[in-house]
């Protein structure tokens, strides 16, 4: 049985969230949550949407509707916004605390977002947020760039397929990392091997320093080698900028199956 993801796009309606030169985060959020959602239906993932249209519902009501809908992982896709314009920029993702399988989640949507060349600001802990406090299974909140700023803008804009394609392959490398059933199968997945040791102490430090490097990282025991491995990519190029990316911070890196 396929697993389901509510795509939830934040704000609607009468809610314009963040505004900046006539452009409304409800609209960014709409159409990108949409394009998440078709691309984890191709990839065999039932989705349910908070809202397709320009409606308003209470984070309180989209959390009802998450957890009505039997789900199993519950994504809101919002942008960021700082008080002067210009002054910050890059991706985040909030969740409740900073454990499981959300927090892996979070890890995996921020590095292939910062593939494409957005700066990493982290995994943010936010419990008060309604979406992520009421929802009763794992769920994120994910921070497309900044809307007053206008080179994450032009990013958003000028590779927002990308983008989606991104925040989909990061649902469905977690989908596939706790053995979610989707189409395909592990075999078919790209991962970044950054290290093998026979010491598993010596492999999970490299797997921690990884993860708070921004980089979702984990470790799998093959024979009798503890292995070090990075994403779990269904596109190859999508794991070749992620070995890049990990050679540029001086990683020994090669990308298997």
């Amino acid at each position: 049985m396929a697993e389901t993801v509510v795509i939830d796009a934040g704000h609607g309606g009468s809610d314009f969230g963040a505004t900046y030169n006539g452009r409304k985060e409800k609209d960014d959020n709409l159409n990108l949550a949409l394009a998440v959602g078709d691309i984890l239906k191709q990839n065999g993932v039932d989705v349910y949407f908070t809202r397709t249209s320009d409606v308003y519902n209470t984070p309180y009501e989209k959390a009802v509707m998450g957890n009505n809908s039997g789900a199993d992982f519950f994504v809101s896709i919002h942008r960021n916004a700082v008080p002067e314009s210009n002054t910050s920029t890059g991706v985040e993702t909030l969740v409740y605390d900073d454990s499981g399988i959300k927090a892996e989640m979070a890890r995996n949507i921020n590095a292939n977002l910062a593939a494409l060349g957005f700066g990493n600001r982290g995994v943010i802990e936010r419990p008060n947020l309604v979406v992520l406090k009421r929802t009763k299974m794992p769920a994120v909140l994910v921070e497309a760039g900044f809307i007053n700023n206008d080179k994450d803008n032009e990013l958003f804009d000028t590779k927002f397929n990308e983008i989606a394609q991104a925040i989909a392959d990061g649902i469905l490398e977690t989908i596939r990392e706790t053995g979610g059933a989707t189409s395909g199968s592990d075999s078919d997945l790209y991962r970044v091997q950054v290290g093998a040791y026979r010491n598993r102490s010596n492999a999970v430090r490299l797997v921690e320093q990884l993860q708070r490097e921004g980089f979702p990282a984990f470790l799998i025991l093959d024979k009798d080698l503890y292995k070090v491995q990075v994403g779990a990519f269904e596109n190859m190029d999508n794991a070749v900028r992620m070995e890049q990316r990990l050679r540029q911070e001086g990683y020994n890196t090669f990308i298997t199956t």
